[in-house]
């Protein structure tokens, strides 16, 4: 059931009262030195409520959904420099350049 917001248009008393959609609307102001005519204003709305243990954004997402994020997210990481590759094979370089070097000593 809502709460519906209510303003006295002759005292200005502005009240809020729970009651249900099929109920009719308010026309005194409840006020016991008043009772001056009540008009209905206009409302946000009711937020959602959530009751429960708790709720989480990945709880009801399809596989697919799923499956496209993670995909998406693979494809946003930085990818891993070859620079451990380039270092392995200079290393291998360098000692073919020592070994070539020892061998034009011994000629």
């Amino acid at each position: 059931m809502p709460t519906y917001d209510y303003l006295c248009e002759e005292c200005g008393h502005r009240f809020e009262f729970f009651q249900s959609m099929n109920d009719e609307k308010l026309r005194d102001c409840p006020k016991d030195d008043c009772d001056g005519p009540v008009k209905r204003l206009l409302g946000t709305g009711a937020g959602i409520i959530f009751k429960g243990g708790g709720f989480y954004e990945t709880d009801y997402r399809s596989e697919s959904y799923k499956s496209g994020a993670k995909k998406e997210s693979e494809a946003s990481k930085p990818k891993e420099s070859k620079s451990s590759d380039a270092s392995g094979s200079g290393s291998k370089g360098d000692s073919g350049a020592g070994s070539g070097g020892s061998s034009s000593k011994s000629d």
